[in-house]
């Protein structure tokens, strides 16, 4: 399917005006929107062409600039060790609730988007895992898919590194899908188990991978890449929002 990258959209947030990034079919018509949250670098090449691969399966992909109270619009911060660290210190200064409200203000904007036919689901990697499982805590999220999600087995997530995500486990009333590598540092086995039980204890409709892989496998480009695991994680998630958005 033929996809456009060209538009951008400025939404009003309780925080301020927020930049999205939107990709979506080239033809006419309205499709299941999907809400994709970066990583802590904001929306670099490789999320963009994550955000193609998402929207060449029939959806309509926005991507917020998440810390977009904190860097002007457009701002994308490098893989490096400056990137890296404003990136992580920007993920612990923005309130929960600020995030949270990002979500509700881009959900009702899609809802009126002309290329919307009404059905929103969640995709996010690192950071954006995190914030994915977050959207599913929002009624109107049908389906997440939420790929090795940081902070959420620590509930250290925001200004004052506390939040409640996996105490309101419960809220989710979608599909959910959790993915992990089981060799990523900054979610160890003892951190997996303690989100599971959680999802598992709430009563989640819950799908749960662990691969043989390392923290931001997704990311194409960079060293710990994985091809054959991008290719298996795009069809665990096209047969998610297909089975919940469709």
């Amino acid at each position: 399917m033929l996809i456009r990258t060209d538009e951008t959209a400025d939404i009003d947030t309780p925080t301020g005006t927020m930049r999205v990034h939107i990709a979506r079919p080239a033809r006419e018509g309205r499709f299941p929107a999907v809400i994709l949250y970066s990583e802590i670098y904001q929306v670099t090449a490789p999320i963009e062409r994550l955000a193609a691969m998402i929207a060449g399966q029939g959806y309509l992909v926005a991507i917020p600039e998440v810390y977009h109270e904190y860097e002007p619009a457009g701002r994308v911060l490098a893989y490096d060790k400056p990137g890296t660290d404003r990136g992580n210190e920007l993920k612990y200064t923005k309130p929960v609730a600020a995030f949270d409200s990002d979500t509700a203000a881009l959900y009702d904007w899609l809802l009126k988007h002309n290329a919307c036919n009404g059905q929103v689901g969640a995709f996010g990697v690192c950071l954006g895992g995190h914030l994915a499982y977050r959207a599913a805590l929002h009624s109107g999220i049908k389906a997440a898919a939420c790929f090795y999600a940081t902070d959420i087995h620590s509930a250290s997530l925001g200004a004052g590194k506390s939040d409640d995500s996996l105490a309101r486990a419960a809220d989710i009333r979608g599909e959910i899908m959790m993915v992990w590598g089981r060799s990523d540092p900054h979610v160890p086995y003892e951190g997996r188990r303690r989100i599971r039980d959680a999802l598992e204890q709430a009563g989640t409709a819950l799908e749960w991978h662990e691969v043989d892989g390392q923290h931001a496998f997704l990311r194409d480009g960079a060293p710990r890449f994985d091809a054959a695991l991008f290719l298996q994680a795009m069809n665990w998630t096209n047969a998610l929002f297909q089975r919940a958005l469709r």
